[in-house]
């Protein structure tokens, strides 16, 4: 497949999971954002063990289980609890460094000297989020800020670390998408029940969201990501996560009938020419061994509750 299909197919994850806040406020119960976790991560995950019948081996397993931690175990809770005591958009901004924390990453584990376009290009890429997602100023909580920062953290190194490790040979991404979603699921399912509870009763549009979250929105979305960490740069990949914040401005305009100010016009107009940028490749550069061999096991191969996620980005 050439490069721009991949683009566009790996864009597609983003996008979906700028479409779970609009699923949460609408169709699921108020207040559990672990439970939602748990339910977008456990079930796709063995969905995906029970369509593909591979499991890890050797040191694969060990490899799964950090993946799935940083990736979705640590990153869903992280991030629910930064959205529930950050105002407004904040932890939307707060993630949307993302790209930068990649950049960073991937020199020190990849190899990959930072450019000064893609820093500039994550600080704009930034810029261009907190004009969309921002509102009134509001006090910002450490805890907050702290959880948001650490969940940008565990991401970016889950998608860094992805694109290290690869995958084993004979094994496609979406028998590493469910590795990931299984480990990353039972990590979370502890602290859902220690902490919320019991599961709440469900009717059935409530069913009908958490199907369309495991199925379309994670199952579907993580399997595309992880495809497209396997055949596009660490960075590049990373540089399509502003479109879950954008995406879910965007649905929040067209079915939640919330208002786009000029000035979140322009931020979009912003972040989204960032997104563009961060998938050029730099003049002169070539398809390298590790792009022809991407996926093959080797180094250099290969969202919420109603309040809670309030348009942040990633997953």
């Amino acid at each position: 497949m050439n490069r721009p299909a991949t683009v566009l197919l790996t864009a597609l994850a983003p996008v979906s999971w700028g479409t779970t806040y609009a699923v949460t406020t609408g169709f699921l119960p108020p207040d559990r954002p672990l439970f939602t976790g748990l339910m977008r991560a456990l079930p796709a995950g063995l969905l995906l063990l029970a369509v593909t019948r591979v499991l890890p081996r050797g040191v694969w397993w060990g490899r799964a289980v950090v993946l799935g931690a940083l990736n979705i175990g640590a990153f869903f809770p992280l991030l629910f609890l930064s959205a529930y005591r950050l105002p407004g958009g904040m932890a939307a901004v707060v993630t949307s460094v993302g790209p930068l924390f990649v950049v960073g990453l991937s020199a020190v584990l990849l190899g990959q000297r930072p450019t000064v376009r893609s820093v500039l290009t994550g600080v704009v890429a930034a810029f261009g989020v907190s004009l969309v997602v921002l509102r009134a100023a509001g006090a910002l909580d450490a805890l907050g800020v702290t959880a948001a920062l650490a969940a940008t953290a565990s991401m970016s190194a889950g998608t860094v670390l992805t694109k290290r490790w690869g995958r084993p040979a004979g094994v496609g991404p979406l028998a590493l998408t469910g590795w990931q979603l299984t480990a990353g699921g039972l990590l979370i399912a502890p602290l859902a029940l220690g902490i919320e509870g019991a599961p709440p009763a469900l009717d059935g549009p409530a069913v009908g969201g958490y199907l369309y979250l495991a199925l379309a929105n994670t199952a579907v979305g993580y399997w595309l990501w992880f495809r497209g960490i396997g055949r596009l740069s660490a960075t590049q990949v990373t540089f399509l996560g502003p479109l879950s914040p954008l995406t879910a401005a965007t649905v929040g305009w067209a079915a939640l009938g919330q208002a786009l100010a000029p000035v979140q016009l322009a931020g979009m107009a912003v972040a989204f020419g960032a997104t563009v940028a961060g998938q050029l490749r730099p003049s002169g550069t070539t398809v390298g061994p590790s792009d022809l061999t991407a996926g093959n096991g080797r180094p250099g191969a290969a969202d919420g509750t109603a309040g809670a996620l309030r348009q942040t980005s990633g997953g």
